[in-house]
């Protein structure tokens, strides 16, 4: 199963910017094995995960290079635990992210996530065509416009940093926000490229399945 879809999104002076969401498997099989899960309790210690971590396949193939684990495990957790952007921005621009560049592992995971924070899934889903969505604030689309910005290899417009610091008006916020898309950009080129597939009994593409526009077989 794979997905090939060229995607044209307005900005707001309406020229067009084009995604490509490239080819994704639900059901891959790795490049990296995984790491034995008996070999698994120290390494994620170490760099300062939870135990829980120790069964996640992508600490499980990033666990062959311990110094990578630490330094990737550090800031995906300094991200997430001690944030100060608003975890809803956050997540939906993970989210949109995901779902741009057919990353399965990446949107499951922050779904779970989502759920997990409280966010509406109705909103989560909405950042999959967040431009003809109701549900979305100010806030809310100026930070997925900022996401499909750098998505398409561009710098983040005048115009949509504008709009950004309406609502995210602390600067070390602001910072936090390029670095979250830039984080989760780098997340997903590693997770599609080194093919690193669920866990088993998760189900891909939560909560119905669907995956990006154009999906081939």
């Amino acid at each position: 199963m794979g997905c090939i879809a060229a995607r044209h999104w307005p900005r707001d002076n309406g020229a067009p910017i084009q995604l490509t969401c490239n080819r994704w498997d639900a059901h891959m099989t790795e490049r990296v094995t995984l790491a034995p899960l008996e070999q698994m309790a120290p390494l994620v210690e170490a760099a300062g995960l939870p135990p829980a971590a120790a069964s996640r396949t992508v600490y499980r193939v990033l666990a062959h290079n311990p110094t990578v684990l630490n330094v990737v495990a550090t800031q995906i957790q300094t991200l997430i635990r001690k944030n100060s952007l608003p975890h809803r921005l956050r997540e939906l621009v993970i989210m949109r992210i995901g779902w741009v560049t057919g990353s399965v592992y990446e949107w499951t995971s922050h779904w779970r996530i989502c759920m997990e924070l409280g966010i509406p899934p109705e909103d989560v889903l909405a950042v999959r065509d967040w431009q003809s969505s109701q549900r979305l604030s100010a806030a809310d689309r100026a930070v997925l416009q900022a996401a499909d910005e750098t998505l398409a290899g561009k710098t983040i417009s005048d115009a949509t940093w504008a709009a950004i610091t309406r609502h995210v008006t602390v600067p070390g916020q602001q910072v936090e926000l390029v670095i979250d898309i830039a984080n989760w950009i780098f997340a997903s080129i590693f997770l599609r490229n080194l093919k690193i597939p669920l866990e088993d009994g998760v189900v891909a593409w939560p909560p119905d399945g669907a995956h990006p526009a154009n999906a081939e077989d």
